[in-house]
């Protein structure tokens, strides 16, 4: 678990510890259109702790630059405290096991390639319906989605360093959410501290109903961060 943390101010920003990098990456797709890999398009640069925009309106993004005040921006944190384990829903495969906490959801659709993982999750007899599965959980950057291996008798989890990542969408014509990598900690605007995981989706838009994760709702009202 990193010591590095995020935390969340009251209907403010993100303050983010000095030395976690910052990179732009955007979800690429593959011939049929689905999301498949991760591009890094380029760093920006940190010097010492940092405030994130929370509210999408910041004329400086992605730093806050004291809009969320101007427009009494609302942070409300609404998202459930309850650890990744109690609100998934298991679906067992003949090798994996898909493990799913649909409220985590980010719209990233690297889930729905090859019909969906949730179908193919039923035929992960077959090593390479089994690679596409474990493609699939693992790109998905909420974390929302996770595939344990009978096999190997582990989960199938990429190996991040602590990082933030602004997810670009050119699918869906907008920018993502702040892909929080690495275990980083984050702590609420009262204080209290949400599960560390090593994959987390936050909103940046300002409209999640499920604040501080990020919902989706960045791709219905095609935000764009101008970055």
């Amino acid at each position: 678990m990193s010591s590095q943390q995020i935390i969340i101010i009251k209907d403010g920003p993100y303050l983010l510890d000095a030395g976690v990098p910052i990179e732009i990456a955007e979800i690429e797709t593959n011939d049929e259109g689905g999301s498949w890999s991760w591009s890094t398009i380029r760093s920006i640069p940190v010097e010492g702790p940092c405030a994130l925009c929370r509210c999408g309106a910041s004329s400086k993004k992605p730093f806050c630059d004291g809009t969320h005040q101007a427009i009494s921006f609302d942070g409300t944190e609404t998202s459930s405290r309850e650890p990744f384990d109690k609100q998934v829903v298991v679906t067992s495969g003949p090798r994996m096991d898909l493990y799913d906490a649909a409220s985590l959801c980010a719209f990233a659709r690297f889930c729905d390639n090859a019909g969906s993982i949730w179908e193919l999750i039923h035929r992960t007899h077959d090593p390479e319906i089994g690679e596409i599965v474990a493609h699939e959980a693992s790109h998905c950057p909420s974390g929302r989605l996770v595939v344990y291996d009978s096999v190997t008798e582990g989960v199938i989890e990429p190996d991040f360093v602590p990082s933030i990542v602004l997810v670009e969408d050119p699918a869906q014509n907008c920018s993502g959410p702040i892909w929080a990598r690495g275990g980083l900690r984050l702590v609420s605007a009262d204080g209290g501290a949400y599960e560390v995981r090593n994959r987390m989706t936050l909103c940046r838009c300002g409209e999640s109903s499920n604040k501080p994760f990020c919902d989706g709702q960045h791709a219905d009202i095609r935000f764009v961060d101008g970055l």
